[in-house]
């Protein structure tokens, strides 16, 4: 008979379906134990990172303005719920759309470069965001977009002026957002962009238009994150230049790396690491920003590759 005894290996997808299934029944319960506001902030910047760790991580672009695209949308999905009066389905749509299309627009310029010259073009293009949100007349300049409505959904079946009802909402959204990252990362499209990240002259020499792909990637990050940047919107019932301005872009690199480039949950873990210190020492009187830095040289000396990335190196070992 042959052996036919599991080994580590080929237990890795069951044990990796069983945490997801568990994560998804503590954050179900999540709720009804911490303030469901502060699970949305996480649950936003969660996805928010992973749109971001798509392309750092997946196709080896760092990218420096992913805030032009998580605060165009907020503003977009704000403007559209609050003036238009458009219901909040239709405005987070818009809000991810505004984000892909501000994505196509900088991609196409800024993929022509590699390296440092790739960042520092997408932070240029993102201040320019910056300033019109800062000095066009419908973004509301410094005071940006408040009370925005949040409405009813599914034509005025779930009422969103409940912490609880937006909660379950924004979780899904969340799931479908994730579950979009690890789809494009398993599929052949996403063999390309690891392929053009390991070794882009050899992807190149084997016939692939690599700007199409790299632009591609771009356009689904961005996408990804204006869909974060337009649920925030809704959540807080605001957009304000905060989350246009260059410090945000610098926020979600600071929680994919800490919870681990190139790994599916560790911009979740980043996220959340983040999120939780801003929320749990905003009333200190010690700064938020000192505890965020020791927090990061911590990780940087202990975990090398991040939290989720140092433990999955180590369970491979």
């Amino acid at each position: 008979m042959p052996d036919v005894t599991p080994t580590r290996s080929s237990g890795r997808p069951a044990l990796a379906l069983g945490l997801t299934l568990v994560g998804l029944a503590v954050l179900i319960a999540a709720p009804l134990f911490v303030y469901p506001v502060f699970l949305m902030k996480i649950l936003c910047f969660a996805l928010f990172a992973a749109a971001f760790n798509l392309l750092v991580g997946y196709v080896g672009l760092l990218s420096f303005g992913h805030a032009a695209f998580f605060g165009g949308a907020a503003y977009a999905s704000a403007h559209a719920l609050k003036v238009w009066g458009w219901p909040p389905e239709a405005g987070i749509l818009f809000g991810a759309l505004v984000g892909a299309g501000l994505g196509l627009a900088m991609g196409f310029f800024a993929i022509r470069r590699q390296g440092i010259y790739f960042s520092m073009i997408t932070l240029a293009l993102a201040q320019m965001v910056f300033f019109v949100c800062l000095q066009a007349p419908f973004t509301g300049g410094e005071d940006g977009i408040q009370n925005v409505p949040r409405g009813h959904l599914l034509g005025g079946f779930v009422d969103l002026s409940s912490n609880l009802n937006l909660y379950y909402v924004v979780l899904g959204i969340t799931a479908f957002g994730l579950f979009a990252v690890w789809r494009i990362v398993r599929s052949p499209f996403g063999t390309i962009l690891e392929a053009i990240r390991e070794n882009e002259p050899r992807a190149v020499s084997l016939g692939y238009r690599v700007e199409r792909y790299k632009l591609g990637a771009f356009v689904m990050s961005a996408g990804l994150a204006g869909l974060a940047g337009g649920t925030k919107a809704l959540v807080f019932q605001l957009a304000t230049l905060t989350d246009v301005a260059w410090q945000m872009s610098g926020e979600v690199i600071l929680m994919t790396l800490l919870g681990g480039i190139g790994t599916f949950a560790g911009p979740v873990v980043g996220a959340a690491l983040v999120a939780a210190l801003e929320h749990y020492f905003a009333t200190s009187s010690f700064p938020v920003t000192i505890i965020t830095g020791l927090v990061f040289m911590a990780c940087v000396l202990l975990f090398r590759r991040g939290i989720v990335g140092e433990i999955q190196h180590r369970w491979r070992r």
